[in-house]
């Protein structure tokens, strides 16, 4: 009976998962439940006993790396005849409630199961991690239009088996050379609604292709051909479209349905029998997105993926994949220019490095604000004892709302690209600069946002986007965090090329003071130039130990990226979730501005009046992120997709039995 109940189906937006793991919903309120008691139980055993009880310890990095699951029985000799007889009937073995997935010789971790299942196969045949990553960035193009696409850009950390540390790969989207300062305004200095979002203006320069094929050519061990090869596959033959992507398609059908090169992909003819019009011409009311278990068809984007596999970057960068790209964005003036594509590289910068209750913690630099505020914000929180306060609890939740608030007021004045702005990198990154910082929080008290004004770390200098973690036997590990901006981006398909344009230029600040779609505050560091990288918050993380690189893990969000990175660290690290149990925890979020603290359905009533006491605006809001993750435990591989989609899955090559 639970478990036809626990079949039904569930609103995914407001879920952890629908449908078939609409189960983790279930059990997630009985581990908050669960954990209240104990600490309950725990509280009252202190007042019982004393105040002399020793108090939990944090483990060290090698401690949590060699953690295991396994059970010990009790010596035999020890028991009584009831005793061995409950020992060998027990079964509520382990503490965990959700577990990863497990391999023997690799893990890939994505938000589409079929492009997870890609990575695998080309581990199978003999592929590196790398190679298994550019597979999975192709093959999520094809899979995953509504957040991933070879018409949009992101970042990549690369750590090879023979390497010290990681590298990072950053092909960000970037202006065009017609972009100006004041684009998106009108002549009385108003922003022009919608034109930095949903029109051919609000398209950068793509770097998703260059940047899946410099990883492979530099880290590969395999050709693009053979890499790109089941994207191909997958786009030529078609695919089933789930719940999920029917419902998305459903839910922006308007979005998508201004641009004829849209609706020959995406839509169909109400009726079968009535094709009088094409796809292109019909009105919108005669048309239909496509419905859950039907299958979708890609030529064209097929026959660019193929001309990409044949040529590598220059494949979508020059001939005429390209030529269709610049007509179709240039039909209401010259905003893109073939020059602007043959021109776009790719940049491999340091990456931002701090360190965490013993971990190093690896992240993405600028223009990315990702890493450099979860180090930030890491550096805020080490000094607090979060595993007594316990997981969930208001004084966590209190903790990381206003360590993000400071963090969030720093992006706002201090983050752009670097090669046009001086970043106070380090100094954002430094513990003494979070030293600084943390005399202005309140262990008990909120501080509104308006008291809240960036710091100056200069005198310490010394929505709809995915992700996916990949690790294999020799050691390599990637994580990869790649978007379109907004909900299938611009909206905009370039006719025979079936490639979805970015909305990127929306990350620019477009005017200071006035919020992007993701509600972020921008200033004069993220303003618009010709040439230019937006800020954003992609957050792909590594994290090693001496024994080397032992988790990878990141997801899609916006501005919410940042935060629900973050948690799902200090649940592993301070509170010794395994990695499944890490990412099903409710997640809450700030960003300074708007003011208010949202948080996940999950969190007590008693919680949240906490909460509300210490100051906090809470609001109830659907589900944020989808975090991907995977972990080395000695020679075992862990995985872990996040339950709040179900379309995503973490698999492993070499299962045990």
């Amino acid at each position: 009976m639970l478990e036809g109940c626990c079949r039904q189906q569930v609103r995914w937006t407001h879920s952890i998962r629908s449908a078939r793991g609409a189960v983790y919903r279930l059990c997630l309120g009985g581990l908050i439940v669960g954990s209240t008691v104990a600490l309950a139980l725990g509280s009252a055993r202190a007042q019982t006993q004393g105040q002399n009880q020793p108090q939990p310890q944090i483990q060290s990095p090698a401690q949590l790396q060699a953690q295991s699951s396994s059970y010990t029985q009790p010596q035999p000799a020890t028991l009584s005849a009831v005793a061995q007889n409950t020992a060998i009937t027990q079964y509520d073995h382990t503490f965990s409630i959700f577990h990863p997935e497990r391999g023997q010789r690799g893990m890939v971790a994505s938000e589409q199961r079929l492009a997870s299942q890609v990575g695998i196969d080309i581990l199978a045949q003999g592929g590196n991690a790398i190679d298994a990553a550019v597979g999975v960035g192709f093959a999520l193009a094809v899979v995953l239009p509504n957040s991933a696409g070879l018409g949009g850009g992101g970042f990549m950390l690369i750590q090879t088996a023979k390497g010290t540390k990681p590298v990072a790969l950053d092909f960000r989207e970037v202006a065009p050379a017609s972009a100006s300062r004041d684009m998106y305004l009108d002549a009385q200095d108003r922003v022009l609604a919608s034109k930095s979002t949903q029109s051919p203006y609000a398209v950068g320069v793509p770097g998703s292709v260059a940047g899946l094929a410099r990883a492979l050519q530099d880290y590969g061990t395999l050709s693009l051909e053979q890499v790109i090869a089941p994207a191909i596959h997958l786009a030529e033959n078609g695919f089933i479209v789930s719940a999920v992507l029917a419902e998305q398609l459903s839910l922006q059908r308007t979005h998508l349905g201004r641009w004829p090169g849209t609706r020959e992909i995406f839509f169909k003819h109400k009726d079968p029998s009535n094709t009088s019009c094409a796809l292109s011409e019909c009105s919108l009311d005669a048309l239909t997105t496509y419905r859950a278990g039907e299958r979708l068809i890609q030529k064209d984007l097929a026959s660019t993926l193929r001309l990409i596999g044949q040529h590598g970057a220059a494949g979508f960068y020059q001939g005429p994949v390209a030529q269709k790209i610049v007509a179709e964005l240039n039909l209401d003036g010259q905003i893109l220019s073939l020059k602007d594509l043959q021109d776009y590289r790719v940049v491999q910068r340091e990456p931002v490095h701090g360190t965490y209750r013993g971990f190093d913690i690896y992240s993405m630099p600028a223009p990315s604000s990702g890493g450099v505020h979860l180090i930030q914000m890491l550096n805020l929180l080490e000094r607090y004892p979060l595993a007594q306060y316990g997981a969930g609890s208001a004084q966590v939740v209190h903790l990381i709302a206003e360590s993000a608030r400071l963090a969030y007021s720093d992006r706002a004045e201090h983050l752009g690209d670097p090669d046009f702005v001086k970043i106070p990198q380090t100094g954002l990154t430094s513990k003494k600069y979070a030293n600084e910082l943390a005399g202005k929080i309140k262990l008990d008290r909120a501080t509104p946002s308006v008291m809240v004004k960036p710091g100056q770390p200069q005198g310490f200098e010394s929505d709809q986007t995915t992700h996916f973690s990949v690790m294999d036997a020799a050691g390599n590990v990637v994580s990869c965090t790649y978007t379109l901006n907004l909900n299938f981006g611009s909206g905009i398909v370039a006719r025979g090329t079936g490639v979805l344009m970015n909305n990127e230029m929306d990350d620019f600040s477009i005017k200071p003071g006035v919020p992007n779609a993701f509600g972020l505050i921008g200033g004069d560091a993220n303003a618009i130039a010709p040439g230019k990288r937006p800020l954003s918050s992609m957050t792909p993380v590594i994290v090693s130990t001496q024994q080397g690189p032992m988790l990878a893990t990141g997801s899609p969000g916006g501005a919410r990226i940042i935060t629900t990175v973050l948690q799902q660290l200090i649940n592993i690290i301070d509170f010794k979730m395994n990695i499944a149990e890490a990412i099903a925890m409710p997640r809450m979020h700030h960003q300074w501005l708007p003011d208010f603290l949202r948080l996940e359905r999950g969190y007590s009533p008693d919680t949240i009046a906490l909460l509300q006491k210490m100051g906090h605006e809470v609001r109830i809001m659907p589900a944020m992120g989808r975090v991907q993750t995977v972990q080395r435990r000695g020679d075992l591989f862990l995985g872990a997709s996040d339950p709040r989609n179900p379309d995503g899955a973490a698999l492993g090559i070499g299962l045990s039995p």
